[in-house]
């Protein structure tokens, strides 16, 4: 009689600082675009999940918001979702880049009670010297004793299928959590607000960014064409305006960036309506915060 195959099941929690290529590195593992990659702080609010899923095996990633200092209740519940995704996991990956000081101690504190497989993984090394590299690989072993570090460039992939190796060593024995054919726990309606926030991370500069919300209102499927109407909520009316632009040229262009990855996202020809309401300082709004799927603790 043939023994059945062990199968290891587990989830993977990334971490680290705004900007150190967390949404990259996941998007690489994964292997597609799952988490919205742009220069700016704060990009990802929310957790976010990709599975890779394999014969004998299934990683449920969680891409997390970047470890800040909270200012609004909207920091709160993003660094709240750090903390969650954390407890959660299996195996946590932080990720840091070379000549950046961690200085967040309750994270670290946090890594060493859970007592669970650590991945240290030093990003960008493309663009250090290997002198800079191997401190920043002592450095990490310094401070985190038990960890695995491993130097990779998430942007041109480089030495990313060793940090997966790694992770499929530390992966426990479990069946599968989601059906293999899955991608992410995420709907559709959730990756086109995350595109069109993407654009306005792109398209605007200074608070804009960090001051709107996207909901999805509608998603109509009709023949040979999508309707999707979407509304970008905004903390002050002055930044309506903004987002308006002069004979409304500003949010035009926003809704053909948005609509062009839409379109390649979901493979169809799409309308995309875009309204701009005003929702009064909505980042201290509990309930506010709470429609638009936060979690708060």
């Amino acid at each position: 009689m043939v023994k059945n195959k062990t199968h290891r099941s587990g989830f993977v929690t990334i971490i680290g600082y705004p900007n150190v290529g967390k949404s990259t590195l996941m998007n690489a593992l994964v292997g597609e675009r799952l988490s919205i990659v742009t220069h700016k702080a704060q990009t990802t609010r929310h957790r976010i999940m990709g599975f890779v899923s394999g014969e004998d095996f299934q990683i449920i990633y969680s891409d997390t918001p970047g470890i800040i200092t909270p200012h609004y209740k909207l920091h709160q519940a993003m660094v709240s979702a750090i903390f969650s995704a954390m407890e959660d996991a299996d195996i946590l990956l932080l990720v840091t880049e070379i000549n950046l000081d961690f200085k967040h101690e309750e994270i670290l504190q946090q890594i060493e009670n859970l007592q669970k497989p650590v991945i240290v993984v030093v990003n960008k090394i493309d663009l250090g010297n290997m002198n800079i590299l191997e401190k920043e690989v002592e450095k990490w072993k310094t401070i985190l004793p038990k960890a695995e570090v491993f130097p990779v460039s998430a942007l041109h992939n480089l030495n990313v299928d060793q940090v997966m190796k790694a992770i499929l060593h530390y992966l426990p024995e479990s069946p599968p959590y989601f059906p293999k054919e899955e991608l992410t726990n995420h709907s559709e309606r959730f990756f086109i607000s995350e595109i069109i926030r993407e654009k306005i991370l792109l398209n605007f500069s200074q608070e804009i960014p960090y001051s709107t919300e996207v909901a999805i209102n509608s998603f109509k499927e009709e023949e040979g064409l999508t309707r999707i109407e979407a509304t970008i909520f905004v903390a002050r009316e002055s930044q309506k305006g903004i987002l308006l632009g002069h004979q409304g040229q500003a949010i035009k262009k926003l809704g053909t960036d948005a609509r062009k990855d839409i379109e390649e996202f979901l493979n169809k020809h799409i309308f995309l309506e875009l309204r701009v309401k005003v929702a009064k300082e909505w980042r201290e709004d509990e309930l506010a915060l709470k429609r638009f799927g936060y979690e708060m603790t």
